[in-house]
């Protein structure tokens, strides 16, 4: 696939992504910073090539219910092997802990807003909500969160892009909902109902407001193509945040937040887990230094399982 990358033949490099508005501005973002850091990149030889994916064609139950977050990325992985896409730009949040061999995660882009936004019309925070009132998320880190405060609440399921979770919020299908902040700001959503929350409430996803390009591992010319665009501060975050995960056999059946901060060289990782009625909530945080994120990550997964038992 290198000569793909030659100005001489004007062949393209293809970017594979999901269809929806948000994994289009992502993958356009990818696009725009790829021609600004190569000279013989441009518009016309590299091509966006939209996928769909199981997780996006099932949208009447919770990820939890039909296989969690690979349900994102098989079709997608399975065109990187075949070649027919260069790489692939995801959610990092998305992505499962364990890779599929042979493909590898190479790039991170540097991370947005990692807070979730509450979004009503009733109230502006979830503590304001009415007694009883409807919540609807497909997130059951979110639903744990919000029941461990507001344990009155009915939860329904809302899948769905963001512009179909907004319509459903319009339609009254329920009192409030929760979105990435990330993902609003990507698609510069000023909706008056957006309340950000701030993270000692509502504690976000591993890895939200990551972008990740996964490749072949074996394909050294978009190895070298992605590492400018890599920001390292996020990488280290992330990874950190990953490790945790993957100690806890994190997935959409689990409801397990984390967030790791950087100031100098410590690294401050943050874990919670908690039963999906938000009932047996632990938390925890520890430090360390930035540059060894797994280590981090592997030894906070170990002291919240511990504390589940």
């Amino acid at each position: 696939m290198q000569d793909r990358l030659t100005p001489q033949n004007k062949k393209t490099l293809i970017i594979g992504t999901r269809g929806s508005k948000l994994a289009l501005a992502q993958a356009h973002e990818v696009k725009t910073l790829l021609i600004k850091a190569h000279r013989h990149l441009n518009d016309e030889n590299i091509e966006i090539c939209v996928m769909s994916t199981r997780g996006d064609r099932v949208q009447d139950r919770n990820l939890s219910e039909i296989g969690g977050k690979g349900l994102f990325t098989e079709e997608i992985e399975e065109a990187l092997f075949k070649g027919d896409i260069d790489i692939a730009v995801h959610s990092l949040k998305d992505m499962p802990t364990t890779l599929v061999a042979g493909l590898e995660l190479v790039c991170f882009l540097e991370r947005e807003d990692v807070r979730d936004a509450f979004l009503s019309s009733k109230a502006t925070t979830l503590l304001d909500l009415p007694q009883g009132a409807v919540l609807g998320t497909s997130s059951l880190r979110r639903q744990a969160q919000a029941l461990s405060l507001r344990p009155d609440l009915k939860i329904i399921n809302f899948r769905g892009n963001v512009q179909t979770r907004l319509q459903k919020l319009d339609d009254n299908v329920a009192d409030a909902t929760f979105l990435a902040m990330a993902g609003l700001n990507r698609l510069g959503i000023k909706d008056l109902r957006v309340n950000a929350v701030e993270t000692d409430q509502i504690l976000p996803a591993v890895a939200q407001g990551a972008i990740t390009i996964e490749i072949a591992s074996d394909n050294k010319a978009m190895r070298t193509l992605l590492a400018p665009l890599n920001h390292l501060e996020t990488e280290l975050k992330v990874r950190a945040e990953r490790a945790m995960l993957k100690v806890l056999d994190g997935s959409c059946r689990t409801p397990i937040a984390g967030l790791a901060q950087i100031d100098g060289d410590i690294l401050t990782l943050k874990g919670r887990v908690l039963d999906e009625d938000g009932s047996n909530d632990r938390s925890d945080q520890i430090q360390g230094p930035k540059n060894n994120p797994e280590a981090i990550g592997e030894k906070l997964g170990q002291l919240l399982k511990c504390a589940s038992y």
